[in-house]
């Protein structure tokens, strides 16, 4: 059986919501405790309540149904550490240098989001929220980038870019490779922690993180102040690996891969059933902001499927960044059907420090905004505010911005297109013939956007940083030719 931690500490009426909602709650409660809860390449039309059918999700569909469900949720990127990292500071990650994936094995390196960008963790842990991170990090795993030096009262989870998930096989396979004296044993097989110290979980780590979760909220639920709690499952990225039981819910699926994957998204949603009941024993239920989302697109090439949506992780297209998302708190938003405006995953700095009532230092730079009084109807926050999104290849970038109905992309080299996503979800039919003033305002504004850009402060691979230098990145005067020919 498992330990808990601290036996383990002691061995060692309303204006419609974006036209949309119009049950939002208008009393006043006291601050909630904030619950977000991340998935990793996980598809837009993998869970229930956006349409998936051979994977079934239903505690998430159920708070999903009970709260604001986007159907226009995105991320800052359509990979995995840039996507965490705009999270985390509210900024895009190309403006801070966070452009590409940490280098395996970050703990030898002294690389990180620089100290001077202040994670939204460290704004609610000054403002009196016990904070904890649970799973996946990949923000920088030298001592000074730690979770516990970002605003984080307590770390439990791995601190690289993915993990292996029976501690039965990585833990001897790390022992053997740590025994030889090889210090750099990849980061998928090492050990999970708690606050610096090595824990030897012996659980599913799905269900040993969910685990840990529900410790969390017990033990923090006794504080006399709310708690943040940042749980960052790693499923369903891979490596593909399920238990048992939980493949045999899915025989139907003949497709291996999807059959895996099914079972691993079923693993989070019977997880987030142990959360949601924690939160009711602790009578902490109510008055709760649960976000669900996934850090960026699926990944089609093992067991992902972004339904509707074009390409997938990675891409600039809807695919990569479009991502499934809902809020629930009881005391303050009632079911509603699902909301088509734009929000991004930017927004949540702003937005958590005003319901937590917390103080944004000053001089701090944010490209989200504070969302909530659209949630609470007063006013449609975004309108024709755009969004964008940027991803480096060899060579050249890749970019998309989302402007009301509006999407224009530049991808895989070929030239800028248009497309209005609001009736063309998929990105078929390109209208910049048709509406080329348009095209030319949002190319302009992208343009405009990548001069705040900074050159990268790390890459995720030497061939890669050889590769942008040799190559002369960014080269946006390329990226940013004529919108109609180029």
């Amino acid at each position: 059986m498992r330990k808990t931690l601290f036996a383990w500490i002691g061995a060692i009426s309303t204006v419609g919501f974006f036209a949309c909602q119009q049950n939002v709650k208008r009393e006043t409660a006291s601050r909630p405790n904030i619950v977000m809860i991340l998935c990793d390449d996980l598809g837009y039309g993998d869970v229930g309540f956006n349409g998936a059918t051979d994977i079934r999700t239903p505690v998430l569909d159920q708070l999903a149904a009970g709260g604001v469900r986007f159907s226009s949720a995105y991320v800052p990127h359509p990979f995995c550490g840039p996507s965490r990292a705009g999270m985390m500071t509210g900024r895009y990650p190309h403006t801070i240098g966070a452009q590409f994936n940490l280098p395996p094995n970050t703990a030898r390196l002294d690389e990180g989001i620089t100290r001077e960008e202040v994670f939204i963790s460290k704004v609610l842990q000054a403002s009196g929220y016990h904070t904890g991170i649970v799973g996946k990090w990949h923000l920088g795993a030298a001592a000074s980038y730690h979770p516990n030096q970002r605003g984080f009262d307590e770390f439990y989870g791995f601190l690289g870019g993915g993990h292996k998930y029976f501690p039965e096989e990585y833990l001897s396979k790390y022992d053997e490779q740590h025994g030889s004296g090889d210090g750099a044993v990849w980061d998928y097989l090492r050990p999970l922690e708690y606050n610096g110290h090595e824990v030897r979980d012996t659980a599913y780590l799905t269900d040993a993180l969910s685990h840990q979760a529900v410790d969390f909220i017990s033990r923090a639920a006794q504080l006399d102040n709310p708690f943040f709690l940042y749980l960052a499952y790693n499923a369903p990225h891979v490596p593909l690996e399920a238990k048992a039981e939980d493949l045999a819910l899915f025989a139907e699926i003949e497709n291996p891969d999807r059959r895996t994957y099914a079972a691993m998204v079923y693993a989070v949603d019977r997880g987030v059933e142990e959360v949601v009941n924690a939160l009711k024993a602790a009578g902490e239920y109510d008055n709760t902001l649960i976000v669900f989302l996934s850090d960026n697109g699926g990944n089609t090439d093992h067991g992902a499927n972004n339904g509707a949506l074009r390409e997938g992780k990675g891409s600039t297209y809807e695919g990569g960044y479009r991502v499934p998302m809902f809020w629930h708190w009881p005391n303050q938003i009632q079911a509603h059907e699902a909301c088509e405006y734009t929000v991004s995953a930017l927004d949540f700095y702003p937005t958590f420090a005003a319901l937590a009532e917390a103080e944004i230092p000053s001089g701090k730079l944010l490209d989200g905004q504070n969302v909530w009084p659209a949630v609470v109807g007063q006013e449609d926050f975004r309108a024709e505010a755009p969004l964008y999104v940027m991803r480096h290849r060899d060579g050249y970038s890749d970019v998309g911005v989302r402007q009301g109905q509006w999407k224009a992309v530049k991808a895989h080299q070929q030239s800028w297109q248009l497309f209005d996503v609001n009736q063309d979800i998929g990105e078929r039919k390109d209208l910049r013939q048709q509406h080329p003033a348009q095209l030319s305002a949002m190319v302009d504004s992208a343009e405009k956007w990548s001069e705040t850009h900074v050159q990268p402060l790390w890459f995720h691979s030497q061939e890669t940083a050889d590769r942008w230098h040799v190559d002369g990145m960014p080269r946006f005067e390329e990226t940013f030719q004529s919108s109609i020919g180029q």
